[in-house]
C-alpha cells in the first residue's frame, strides 16, 4: 500500500489502490513516466473510465503544437497559480523543468508582474492566463487583439484552450484536496 493517505492528508475521498493486472501496469508506466504514481491516479482509480479519457485526452494535447512550448508551460502554471493548485504546481514546475524550461521563469511565475525575467509575449500569456482563469474572466479584446498580433490566431486558440484545460486539472485536483506531492523537489537535486 501507498504512503498517499500520510502525504495527503488533505484528501476529500479515500485513495483507490490500482490493483490487479491493470493496476500493475499503471503503476510500472506512472514509475517509468514520472518516478512514482501521480496522486491524481489514486483519485481517478476510483472510475477507471474516466481516468483512461483523461489519459487520452492529455496524450491528445501534447501533440498541439501552434503555441510555442514554453509559453504554453508558462500559461499553465499562470493558470494554476491563479487557482491556487499546489499539487498542479509542483507538477507543472517538474514537467516544464523535464522540457528544459528556465527554472528561474517558472519559480517567477506565480510574482510575475513583479519579476523582470519575462518578454512581453510571456507577460501577455501570462497576463491572459490570469485573466481566463478569474471568475468571472475578466479577459478583454485588447488582450486578444494583442496576443493575436504576437503569436498568431492559431496560437492563440491553442493559448485559450490551454488555459481551460490547465483550469479542469486546477479546480478537479483542488476540490479533491490533492496538495504538492514534492515532483518540483525532484528538479532541484
Amino acid at each position: 500500500m501507498t504512503d498517499i493517505a500520510q502525504r495527503q492528508p488533505s484528501l476529500r475521498i479515500p485513495p483507490a489502490e490500482p490493483d490487479g493486472l491493470l493496476g500493475g501496469i499503471v503503476r510500472a508506466w506512472s514509475r517509468r513516466a514520472y518516478g512514482e504514481v501521480p496522486d491524481p491516479g489514486y483519485v481517478y482509480w476510483h472510475h477507471k473510465q474516466l481516468m483512461f479519457a483523461d489519459l487520452a485526452f492529455e496524450r491528445k494535447i501534447a501533440k498541439w503544437n501552434a503555441l510555442d512550448a514554453d509559453l504554453k508551460n508558462l500559461a499553465v502554471l499562470g493558470s494554476a497559480a491563479a487557482i491556487g493548485c499546489s499539487w498542479c504546481m509542483d507538477f507543472g514546475y517538474f514537467a516544464a523543468h523535464s522540457a528544459g524550461d528556465s527554472v528561474e521563469k517558472l519559480s517567477e511565475v506565480p510574482r510575475w508582474r513583479e519579476s523582470t525575467v519575462f518578454d512581453e509575449n510571456e507577460r501577455a500569456v501570462l497576463e491572459y492566463a490570469e485573466a481566463m482563469t478569474a471568475t468571472p474572466p475578466t479577459v478583454t479584446d485588447e488582450m486578444v487583439e494583442q496576443l493575436t498580433v504576437l503569436l498568431g490566431v492559431k496560437a492563440v486558440v491553442e493559448l485559450t484552450m490551454m488555459v481551460a484545460v490547465e483550469n479542469l486539472r486546477s479546480r478537479f485536483n483542488s476540490a479533491m484536496g490533492l496538495r504538492s506531492q514534492g515532483f518540483r523537489d525532484r528538479c532541484d537535486l
